[in-house]
C-alpha cells in the first residue's frame, strides 16, 4: 500500500470498470480518489447528475466534470471535417478521436490536485488502453498510470462480487449491448460484432432504431461553411457542437450514417464494431462536395494523403505527437475557400447531395462550359493538347516495337 497521501485521478464513465475502480484504488492504495469525467459529448444533464451521485455513493472524494466539447470541436473535429476522414473508406472514428482531448484534462486535473496518479478502467482487449497511455505519457512522462481491470485480469462477475460484498451500489445492468458515446457518434459492440458473419439486431441501435420500418417523408435542408467550419443550418447560424447535435437528431431519425466497420486495432488484430454517426456523415459528405467544387484536384490529392495519415495517428491516440501539428497545419491552409452552401435531401437510408454553391467556385471561374462550349482555350489548342498529352504513351508503344 502506497504512503502517497496525494488523490489518485480516475476517469469515470459510470460504468462496471470504473465503478470498481473508485473502492478498490482507495482499498489497496490507501489514498483518495477523484473522479473525472470528460465531457465530449453524449451527457446530458439527468446523465451528468447520475455520474456525480454515482461517484460518491462509490466512495469518491470528489467528482469533476468538464464540458471540453467545444474544445474537442477545435482541436480534433474541424480537421477529420477538413480531411473527410474515413477509417477504412467507411468508420468516422465515432468513439476515440477524442481519448487525447480527455487525456489532457485528466494530466490537467492531475497538476491542480497535485496528484502524481492517474487511472483508468480500460480491459487489455481493447483500443482505449494505448490510446489514454501513450497521450497521458506524452502530456506528464513522470506521472504513474494504473489500470487496475487491466492488470489484474479482473472479469465481470468478480467486479459486481466485489462491489457487492462491499454494499455499493451496482451500474444498470441487462443490456447484451456496449455502448460508447460522444459528440462524434455512437459505437456498439455485441456478440454479433465478435465475428464478421452479420449485422445486430434493430433493437440494439440507439439513435437509428426502426428508421426504415416507420420511414419519414424526404426532407430538403442546407448546411452553411466558412473555411471549412460548419456555421448554419436552415439558414439558422449555430455553433458547430450545436449544430453537429441537431443533425445527430436530424439524421439519426433517417437512419443516416449507420455501418458495421471492419477494421485493424490499435493492438494489430481485426476488429468490428457496429457505429451511428449521422451528424459525421452529413457533415463529411456535404464538406466533401463543397470541397470539389473549389479545390484544384492537385490540393485534393495532397490533402487525401495526408488526411489519411492524420486518421491513423488520431485512432492510435497519437493525436499529440507534432506530426499532427504538421498535418493539422496543412488542412487549415487547404480551407481558405471552402466557403458556401450545401443543399441536401434526407430519406430513409440515403443522403443526397443536391447541389453546391460558393463564390470561390471553380466551375464558375471558367468562360468554357464542360461538354458544349471551349472557354480560354481554342479548338486547336485542344488538338495539341491532346496530341502532348499522348506523347509518352506512344513513345512507349514504339520503344516496345509495336509502332512506326
Amino acid at each position: 500500500m502506497s504512503s502517497n497521501g496525494n488523490p489518485i485521478i480516475l476517469a469515470f464513465s459510470g460504468g462496471l470498470d470504473t465503478s470498481f475502480c473508485v473502492p478498490w484504488l482507495k482499498e489497496n492504495y490507501g489514498r483518495e480518489v477523484v473522479t473525472a469525467t470528460i465531457d465530449t459529448g453524449g451527457i446530458d444533464a439527468k446523465a451528468a447528475a447520475q455520474l456525480h451521485d454515482r461517484a460518491l455513493a462509490l466512495g469518491a472524494r470528489e467528482h469533476v466534470l468538464v464540458d471540453c466539447r467545444d474544445e474537442f470541436f477545435h482541436g480534433v473535429l474541424r480537421y477529420l471535417i477538413a480531411g473527410n476522414v474515413r477509417r477504412g473508406q467507411l468508420y468516422p472514428l465515432c468513439v476515440g478521436a477524442e481519448r487525447g482531448v480527455q487525456a489532457s484534462q485528466l494530466a490537467k486535473l492531475a497538476a491542480e490536485r497535485n496528484a502524481t496518479t492517474v487511472a483508468h478502467g480500460c480491459t487489455a482487449a481493447g483500443n482505449d488502453q494505448v490510446r489514454f497511455e501513450v497521450a497521458l505519457r506524452t502530456l506528464s512522462p513522470g506521472v504513474e498510470v494504473l489500470a487496475p481491470v487491466r492488470d489484474n485480469s479482473w472479469i465481470r462477475e468478480e467486479q459486481l462480487a466485489y462491489l457487492s460484498s462491499h454494499d455499493l451500489p451496482l451500474p444498470a445492468q441487462g443490456s447484451d449491448y456496449s455502448i460508447n458515446r460522444g459528440l462524434w457518434g455512437i459505437t456498439i459492440g455485441g456478440r454479433e460484432t465478435l465475428t464478421s458473419a452479420g449485422s445486430i439486431p434493430e433493437h440494439a441501435w440507439v439513435l437509428s432504431r426502426n428508421a426504415f420500418d416507420e420511414p419519414r417523408e424526404a426532407t430538403a435542408h442546407k448546411l452553411s461553411f466558412e473555411k471549412g467550419v460548419p456555421v448554419s443550418l436552415d439558414g439558422e447560424s449555430m455553433q458547430p457542437v450545436a449544430l453537429i447535435e441537431k443533425l445527430e437528431q436530424l439524421g439519426g431519425t433517417y437512419g443516416i450514417g449507420r455501418g458495421i466497420h471492419l477494421g485493424d486495432t490499435v493492438l494489430g488484430t481485426k476488429g468490428r464494431v457496429a457505429f451511428e454517426a449521422p451528424a459525421a456523415a452529413i457533415l463529411i459528405e456535404a464538406h466533401r462536395e463543397l470541397e470539389k467544387l473549389v479545390l484544384s484536384a492537385q490540393q485534393q490529392r495532397v490533402k487525401d494523403s495526408v488526411a489519411t495519415i492524420y486518421g491513423d495517428l488520431v485512432h492510435e491516440g497519437k493525436q499529440l505527437d507534432l506530426a499532427c501539428r504538421d498535418i493539422e497545419a496543412l488542412l487549415a491552409s487547404s480551407q481558405a475557400r471552402v466557403s458556401g452552401e450545401v443543399r441536401f435531401t434526407l430519406r430513409p437510408g440515403c443522403l443526397f447531395i443536391d447541389g453546391t454553391t460558393s463564390p470561390h467556385s471553380l466551375l464558375a471561374a471558367t468562360k468554357g462550359v464542360y461538354g458544349e462550349a471551349a472557354g480560354e482555350w481554342t479548338a486547336s489548342d485542344a488538338l495539341g493538347y491532346s496530341r502532348i498529352l499522348s506523347l509518352a504513351g506512344s513513345l512507349q508503344t514504339r520503344a516496345g516495337g509495336q509502332g512506326s
